[in-house]
């Protein structure tokens, strides 16, 4: 997974993270949403400096704005103008790299803002749905690009409830899908990426975090997931050290390697609890689609506040369970230890930051300057129209224009983004 791209700011800084591995042999997630056309632009650019042909690289992109009103916050520009960047995406991937999921719809961030399982559930589906229902109305079919949608939901404490959630989803998209005229069995399919509960992780005692993980991502795996991301113990404290993470890999490696957990498919299928769950999960999702739906749709939802609303008011009835220790958190509130962390904690280099800002000068001073504005004149005047904006931002990246200097432009024509207090 690429680092977030608070230091990827120039397409010459992303070839250095990728210097001597051959695009066309691997495939790259890139965890990016405001700015996501533009680092995958800075991504196909390298490849092409490389001499390999989009139609070899593979990969992923988040690209998912929705959940950045409703959850994370990390937006630029208002929604609508935010929803054609991603079919831009949709439309230039399907023509130009089949190989790429340009969307990963992430309930993730949803749940870590505080969300229950049930909420992730519907707001992630339901922004899928919106994304499908955007792209059509774009012209798009939907048997062309929905193979390529791609889901990241979040693995939490309650292990059950989490498998019963992905197997709720699955049923949901693919009945949505069906409603939305999707003739192809891969357009049916929600692939998805899971992730285990950065949100339940302690500070108190973190070497027990490697227990919660475990659990977390024996539920992804019984619940069908595809791929599976496992969080370090020291994921409260810092970013992990060497040893917390080579233990979140193993954790992987002896559930796939030796618990026989995947031996067979959805083998808690048939179970009367899990089977039941399932059913009240979907019955639940589509009790906030309706809601939703009353409300005018997902972005009139969002410019109300009541995605916001719905997850600030779980978040504080989970805190509060545990503040009153009607939810017990070992080491917390409970079976607590007066000691300090005694793990290794990842110290940072103080001068990454001036190394980088030298990088970016250097640059700057190098670079063919006049085609460089000349680019991003012409994506002025392409986001001033209507046309996919992906060619132009190319031909800015492959000038060498920097991120901060391509986003400003869009900026200027779109605006930037500024949520209402909600009450």
């Amino acid at each position: 997974m690429v680092p977030r791209n608070c230091w990827i700011s120039t397409p010459w800084r992303l070839a250095t993270v990728f210097h001597g591995i051959p695009l066309d042999k691997i495939t790259t997630s890139m965890t990016i949403n405001g700015p996501a056309a533009i680092i995958w632009a800075m991504y196909i650019a390298n490849a092409e400096n490389q001499g390999i042909s989009k139609e070899k690289i593979g990969g992923t992109i988040q690209n998912d704005i929705l959940k950045e009103y409703i959850a994370q916050k990390s937006y630029i520009f208002p929604p609508e103008p935010s929803m054609r960047l991603i079919v831009d995406t949709f439309e230039y991937g399907f023509k130009n790299i089949p190989k790429w999921n340009t969307i990963s719809i992430s309930g993730y961030h949803i749940r870590e803002a505080g969300s229950t399982a049930v909420q992730e559930l519907a707001f992630t589906l339901g922004d899928g749905v919106e994304y499908v229902k955007a792209a059509m109305n774009r012209g798009l079919s939907i048997d062309d690009f929905a193979p390529r949608l791609s889901f990241f939901f979040n693995a939490h404490n309650d292990f059950f409830e989490e498998i019963a959630k992905y197997r709720a989803a699955r049923r949901i998209w693919a009945k949505e899908m069906k409603t939305l005229g999707a003739k192809k069995t891969r357009s049916l399919w929600l692939r998805f990426h899971t992730q285990t509960a950065g949100c339940s992780l302690t500070a108190q005692q973190p070497e027990m975090n490697i227990v919660r993980v475990t659990l977390q991502a024996l539920a992804a795996v019984l619940g069908g997931t595809q791929s599976l991301h496992t969080n370090s113990m020291d994921e409260a404290l810092a970013l992990p050290s060497e040893k917390a993470v080579r233990i979140a890999l193993r954790t992987q490696q002896i559930i796939a390697e030796e618990s026989g957990v995947t031996s067979t498919v959805d083998p808690l299928g048939g179970s009367y609890y899990v089977e039941w769950l399932t059913e009240k999960m979907e019955e639940e999702t589509y009790k906030y689609f309706d809601r939703v739906e009353r409300l005018g749709g997902v972005i009139p939802a969002i410019e109300k506040g009541f995605f916001q609303r719905e997850i600030a008011d779980s978040a504080y009835r989970y805190q509060k369970e545990i503040d009153t220790s009607q939810r017990v958190i070992v080491g917390v509130n409970r079976y607590q230890l007066d000691e300090a962390p005694s793990i290794p904690i990842l110290k940072m280099d103080e001068k990454g930051e001036e190394r980088q800002i030298r990088r970016l000068q250097k640059l700057r001073k190098e670079r063919d300057n006049s085609k460089v504005q000349s680019h991003l004149e012409q994506l002025r005047k392409a986001a001033e129209g209507d046309d996919n904006l992906m060619p132009f931002i190319l031909n800015c990246i492959h000038s060498y224009a920097t991120l901060g200097e391509t986003c400003q432009v869009l900026r200027d024509v779109f605006g930037e983004y500024k949520e209402q207090a909600i009450y």
